[in-house]
């Protein structure tokens, strides 16, 4: 499989810098033969800085740049001059990343807001110059304190889509064919299983300049939460989602069983995600008539919404359209 400009998942080595050592330094100078201590303290080592930047929507700018390292902090000098403080660096990451330790496995911090900073690693404090001990008792210490290390570690950036509906159906449900005919995005459409091979995102115009994201995910297949197909790299981006929509096309066998194998992929994968808002809508509808349509109605599961749409004809799509923003907005929960 060709490399995919979509990356979502990377491990990557960073190092905050270390803190500069204070000085040990005697004031010395022409007729001022005993001035004292003047040494100033060390400068703080650069911290590792991850910044949400929404024009960010993959981590492949990260996939190559494997070792990041802050600049340690200068040692401080007489004079009480201290010590310039290292560079931090900045990492900007698409909205939704989420930072673990690559050892544990323990989730750190998590980025999504615009703009938004967090310390994934603190420079080293500077040491203090020997002027800072100076006292009554003490008025000529001949010691400073050293520059504290940096920390550094391996850690992993995943990328959870941030959208609002999430699609989700077996291969070849059509939801690919869907998200281009309510949006404009373009994304790769045939008529075999796994097309979509990452997700693609999508802007839902609706009324009054009104908008909604919608996430096109990679077909989920019976087992994917135990890594069978693409599944289980692709679940955790309808963890963002606030609607679920589940897409069964209307030739399936049974249309109920389905859908239960869906949700209970879902289930085993994160059993949180049952309590998201659930849309179901029957694709493909262009091949039934209204007879069909009443005789598949009894047979479709409960306690769930259901709309009959044809992204081919466009027929249901406006329905469908006011359904999810009702959802989206609805603050009860189901």
């Amino acid at each position: 499989m060709p490399d995919s400009n979509f990356i979502d998942y990377v491990k990557i080595f960073c190092a905050s810098g270390n803190g500069g050592d204070g000085s040990m330094h005697l004031r010395r100078e022409k007729y001022i033969p005993k001035g004292g201590p003047d040494g100033g303290d060390g400068g703080r080592g650069g911290h590792i800085i991850l910044r949400g930047n929404p024009q960010y929507w993959t981590l492949i700018h990260l996939k190559y740049r494997k070792h990041i390292k802050a600049e340690h902090g200068e040692a401080g000098s007489g004079n009480l001059c201290k010590g310039k403080n290292g560079k931090d660096i900045i990492l900007d990451v698409p909205l939704g990343t989420l930072v673990r330790d690559a050892e544990t496995g323990e989730k750190l911090l998590e980025v999504v807001e615009p703009g938004e900073e967090k310390i994934l690693l603190k420079g080293g404090r500077g040491g203090l110059g020997n002027a800072y001990f100076k006292s009554a008792t003490n008025q000529t210490p001949r010691y400073a304190q050293p520059g504290e290390p940096g920390s550094e570690g391996w850690f992993i950036l995943e990328l959870k889509v941030l959208a609002d509906v999430g699609l989700v159906g077996f291969p070849n449900a059509g939801k690919s064919t869907l998200l281009s005919k309510l949006s404009a995005a373009k994304p790769k459409i045939a008529d075999y299983a796994f097309t979509t091979l990452e997700p693609n995102l999508g802007i839902v115009q609706y009324y009054d300049d009104q908008s909604f994201v919608m996430a096109d995910i990679p077909g989920i297949i019976e087992g994917a939460a135990e890594g069978k197909g693409l599944g289980l790299r692709f679940l955790r981006h309808i963890e963002r989602n606030s609607v679920l929509l589940f897409l069964i096309p209307a030739d399936s066998n049974d249309i109920a069983e389905e859908y239960g194998i869906l949700l209970g992929e879902l289930e085993k994968y994160n059993p949180e995600l049952l309590h998201k808002q659930r849309l179901l809508a029957v694709s493909k509808c262009d091949m039934l008539d209204d007879v069909l349509k009443e005789q598949l109605e009894p047979t479709l599961p409960k306690g769930i919404k259901t709309v009959f749409i044809s992204s081919l004809t466009g027929e249901g799509l406006k329905q469908l359209k006011d359904m999810l923003w009702k959802a989206l907005n609805d603050t009860e929960t189901e």
